[in-house]
């Protein structure tokens, strides 16, 4: 490979206290929240719009409560509120989300359905942005980090108003694939221990008819009713057993990583119909990702083929949305401070310093808090190893897969990102490093924000 040497060049720098590097599901409440405890905050986003994974590639946001429901006697608990259940409020107020309505036919996943309207959903995470006071750079694509031993001291953008680069006392990672804290040199490991996905919206379709065709052929699984299109008690979330439905429908399915699973908030809409693939390397590779967009997009098409074959009442079945890009489950597995087991999961573990208790798990009913209950994620679980002003937030923490499969899902990433974006603007206003920051001072801005902590 030949190289050509770029000339040296001088950026306008713009200064603030907190920048945040990524405005994905973490990302919109890290910025919020820093924002709020009155730090100058910028925000970084590649893309025209906020939210991530909660409007690219999921069904259903898992979960605001413990799963009350598979544990006989066990109290039901709303044990993540704060800013993400304010968001929730704000969408419950433009007709963009089903609210929490609790699962009707499997308890033993989760015991709530918490569907959104995913356009709404951006228009909401850009509002509170606004009003919190964040300077909200989207389009802006982040390139380097300006290093100064352990330090960042600030990173470099690119965008249609040129290069650019952004200081700041404290940084928060929330770009899913842990741009940043690899540009800052963090160390990290790949672990392609996830399929990628590109979730469709689609059109010309009946939530009734799939549910009877599911119970035609006792295959249904997840269900649950909630508000739809302005009425009350309608199907807003269904699932199936793919192995029961019949082998024309179910192997071409699977061949295409389809899940049966969606969720809607609207009449004759699919919110989301999930497609997968599996790459045989990292998703941080450009050139084996455009090979897998293109794929993504062709097993989109097979579905929509496949609802209009077999499922009555998406004869007319078309796609209305896609995700700009594949959405990962996992990019960089950053290297922090503390590293969050299957045990403390399982267990219900929590630390001397949680910043978030949570109680979901995506492999239940095989894996499941125990007896219904929650674990903490801990403020050294954020904390990037090696550098003193850096934090993670959402799924590039947690090494081992199956914990992963719990801390890694929207809801987490949500609350991560109030306990990361807390943390920064304290450490700005203190001119301390993450590992300096008092935990007495962390658990009483969050607690007045209304993060909820359980032991």
């Amino acid at each position: 490979m030949s190289y050509y040497k770029e000339p040296a060049n001088e950026l306008p720098i713009r200064e603030f206290d907190v920048a945040i590097a990524g405005g994905g599901t973490a990302g919109v409440v890290a910025a919020v929240a820093a924002a709020r405890q009155g730090a100058r905050t910028a925000l970084i986003e590649v893309k025209g719009y906020p939210g991530g994974i909660v409007v690219e590639g999921g069904t259903a946001l898992h979960s605001f409560y413990n799963l009350w429901k598979a544990f006989p006697g066990v109290e039901k608990r709303q044990v993540v509120k704060g800013i993400p259940q304010e968001i929730i409020d704000r969408l419950a107020e433009v007709g963009g989300t089903t609210g929490h309505a609790e699962q009707l036919n499997r308890y033993d996943y989760d015991s709530v359905c918490t569907a959104i309207d995913t356009e709404l959903y951006k228009l909401v995470a850009f509002e509170m942005m606004e009003e919190a006071g964040v300077f909200i750079c989207v389009n802006t694509l982040l390139v380097g980090a300006i290093m100064d031993g352990a330090q960042v001291t600030g990173v470099i953008t690119e965008s249609r108003s040129g290069r650019e680069a952004f200081y700041a006392k404290a940084f928060v990672d929330c770009t899913g694939y842990g741009d940043l804290a690899a540009y800052a040199g963090a160390d990290y490991t790949e672990p392609n221990d996830y399929a990628v996905a590109n979730s469709i919206g689609v059109g010309g379709v009946s939530l009734e008819k799939y549910y009877e065709f599911l119970q035609a052929h006792d295959a249904l699984g997840d269900y649950a009713r909630g508000p739809r299109s302005g009425k009350e008690d309608k199907i807003v979330r269904v699932d199936g057993y793919r192995n029961k439905l019949p082998s024309a429908f179910s192997e071409r399915a699977r061949e295409i990583g389809m899940h049966t699973v969606t969720t809607s908030v609207h009449d004759d809409y699919f919110m989301f119909l999930k497609l997968n693939f599996k790459m045989d390397v990292s998703p941080t590779n450009r050139d084996e990702v455009a090979k897998a967009e293109l794929e993504l997009r062709r097993r989109q098409l097979k579905a929509i083929e496949l609802f209009r074959e077999h499922v009555p009442g998406c004869e007319g079945a078309f796609i209305t949305r896609t995700s700009p890009s594949l959405c990962i489950r996992r990019g960089r597995l950053i290297t922090c401070d503390y590293d969050i087991t299957l045990e403390d999961v399982l267990e219900g573990k929590h630390f001397e310093d949680d910043i978030l208790t949570y109680g979901f798990h995506d492999c239940a009913p095989r894996l499941q808090i125990k007896d219904g209950g929650t674990y903490g994620i801990p403020y050294k679980a954020l904390r990037v190893a090696g550098i003193d002003n850096l934090l993670v937030a959402g799924m590039m923490i947690t090494a081992d897969h199956d914990a992963h499969m719990s801390t890694r899902n929207t809801v987490s990433c949500m609350g991560q990102g109030q306990g990361a974006g807390t943390a920064a603007a304290l450490c700005a206003d203190k001119g301390c490093g993450t590992r300096k920051l008092p935990y007495v001072d962390l658990r009483k801005a969050l607690e007045n924000a209304g993060v909820c902590f359980e032991t």
